[in-house]
């Protein structure tokens, strides 16, 4: 299965905070109760070059940064395949960049080789705040 693409703006200063639903090919929810992921964003999508402006992982930030496998909500179960992807306004506010790249990848099993899933990608705008 190849990456979805979804291109969104974060708006800098304030919060973002939206869901996506990770479904198999029969359209059933994928039970995420042993993911984990990782999203980054960066100036470009070589691996080894460009900028890295920010990685939210599964392991939530204290301001609550991160992916939340229980939805945005937060009290959503791990088996309905809901992603919480969340960035706290004292986050964004650090962030500079005017256009990026990103993808999101959900990792289970081995961690020396786990089974890996590239679930979306896509473009970030950044709208610049005015008012801090």
């Amino acid at each position: 299965m190849s990456a979805g693409r979804y291109s969104f703006v974060i708006e800098q200063g304030a919060t973002t905070n939206f869901e996506i639903q990770y479904k198999d090919s029969n359209n059933v929810p994928v039970d995420l109760t042993n993911y984990t992921g990782r999203l980054q964003i960066k100036s470009t999508y070589a691996q080894d070059s460009g900028e890295l402006f920010l990685t939210l992982s599964s392991s939530l930030n204290v301001d609550g940064t991160g992916l939340n496998f229980s939805g945005s909500n937060g009290s959503t179960p791990p088996t309905s395949g809901s992603i919480g992807i969340y960035i706290a306004s004292c986050t964004s506010s650090a962030l500079t960049f005017n256009e990026a790249v990103y993808d999101l990848e959900l990792y289970s099993g081995s961690s020396d080789c786990p089974f890996t899933v590239r679930l979306l990608e896509g473009k970030i705008q950044l709208s610049k705040q005015v008012t801090t």
